[in-house]
């Protein structure tokens, strides 16, 4: 009886499996033709010119590594109407005093301009910067976390228009700017999510998280096709401003706080206002450098995936009111935590493969699911529309390693996701978390040393 309910549970959960996968693949194509048709309509009237003001904010709590780097990839950007605001949250080393001397150095102190008072010419002189970006360094005396940092300036440096987060370890295209502008000509977009790739890093931790990203960030067309997006990375990440004054800004309860920021704005209802993800605004980050780095990311990530969750399980699981899309109240939250069910479960279906395999001396279960992934995987790498040939042929050659290196993943969010139930109590924990960064180890540092 119960190798009984063990079989069936493992047809259950390998059925869903597949048909996920396969949502994704058809979700993904269909996202890509819907771009191309886009792309064949341009020779219709033109438009009216839309050019509103982007703020790139950019906090940073000792990132002297990378946080010049960050900000010139801002200044490259071909969409001009925009300004920087860098956020150092008390860092210890000389993240602010880099940013000070760059913004010094970048700017024209004295241009004179004339304006006419009381009938009277005046000479006066204004503060601007080359390429007319203005640049701002906001310093907090106390490190307060990267939630309260954007919100104090959220509040004291961005008056309107929209708004981006830039991590100070990322880089966006010179076009990504300009591109995640455009999706707000919709009335209801409300949001923008990038596509974000890692880093080149020679290591099969490197690899690894390439891969994951570049599969994870192409399932989100599925998403964004049937309007059931509700998670927005903070690398790129784009939102009105006037939405974000209404929800009061970033909440400081959960441990991530972008996560925590796309779900308080699709708890409002994700008819009236959508988030998408768009494939055209690339950005780029730094992966983490060890395993230890990544044992402590993505713990972080579950628990603050889960804590955002469990706070808005009521407004995102009201399948009958009429502000959600019923493929997010049926379909993506539902999937949500039952992913986490059944990743909990992975490691005795994977012993129970093997056993299959063992007991009646055939590979043939095992090899059918190595040839589905590794299908899978490579039906995700060839349609990507940044990466040229001879890189996905590169990547192509590793293609056929992932199936076993997925396990380190798997076993990655299996030890965070027990350590998020050995520390229940902060799933629910409405204290606010401040106060911490986490100093990454940077590649760049690492090379240098």
């Amino acid at each position: 009886m119960a190798q009984d309910i063990f079989l069936w549970l493992f047809s259950v959960v390998g059925l869903i499996n597949f048909i996920h996968l396969g949502l994704y693949i058809a979700g993904a194509n269909i996202y890509d033709m819907q771009r191309l048709m886009r792309g064949r309509t341009k020779k219709q009237p033109k438009q009216r010119p839309y050019k509103p003001h982007i703020t790139v904010l950019i906090p940073a709590h000792n990132e002297q590594m990378g946080v010049i780097r960050t900000i010139e990839s801002v200044r490259a950007s071909t969409y001009k109407n925009l300004s920087i605001v860098v956020i150092d949250d008390a860092s210890t080393d000389n993240t602010a005093e880099l940013v000070r001397h760059y913004i010094r150095e970048n700017s024209v102190k004295t241009r004179p301009h004339f304006v006419q008072e009381n009938g009277a010419v005046m000479r006066k002189f204004r503060r601007l910067n080359v390429g007319a970006t203005s640049m701002r360094l906001l310093s907090l005396t106390k490190n307060s976390g990267k939630a309260a940092g954007l919100n104090y300036a959220l509040k004291r440096a961005v008056h309107g228009g929209l708004v981006m987060t830039l991590d100070a370890d990322s880089e966006v295209a010179p076009d990504a700017i300009a591109n995640a502008v455009q999706y707000f000509r919709d009335p209801k977009v409300v949001g923008v999510g990038a596509n974000v790739h890692i880093q080149e890093q020679h290591t099969i931790l490197g690899l690894l998280q390439k891969f994951e990203h570049m599969i994870g960030y192409r399932s989100k067309k599925f998403y964004t096709v049937t309007n059931s997006e509700f998670i927005i990375g903070g690398v790129a990440s784009t939102y009105r401003y006037s939405v974000l004054k209404r929800l009061d800004f970033y909440d400081t309860d959960t441990v991530t706080e972008d996560i925590g920021l796309s779900m308080k704005v699709v708890a409002q209802g994700n008819r009236a206002q959508r988030i998408v993800y768009a494939a055209d605004v690339v950005a780029s980050t730094e992966g983490v450098q060890s395993y230890r780095a990544l044992f402590k990311q993505r713990y972080r990530w579950k628990l603050g995936n889960l804590q955002n969750l469990l706070k808005y399980r009521h407004a995102l699981l009201a399948n009958h009111d009429a502000k959600y899309s019923k493929t997010l109240t049926m379909y993506r939250i539902p999937m949500a935590y039952l992913s986490e069910v059944m990743l909990m479960m992975q490691p005795f279906f994977l012993g129970y493969v093997v056993f299959l395999s063992i007991m009646y001396h055939t590979v043939g279960l095992f090899l059918g699911s190595y040839l589905t992934i590794t299908v899978y995987i490579l039906w995700n790498l060839w349609p990507d529309e940044h990466h040229g040939a001879f890189h996905k042929l590169r990547l192509s050659l590793y293609a056929p390693l992932m199936y076993f290196c997925f396990f380190i993943m798997d076993a990655v969010q299996i030890v965070a996701i027990v350590r998020c139930l050995i520390h229940a109590r902060q799933l629910t924990d409405k204290r606010d978390h401040i106060g911490t960064w986490a100093s990454p180890a940077r590649a760049k540092a690492a090379a240098a040393s």
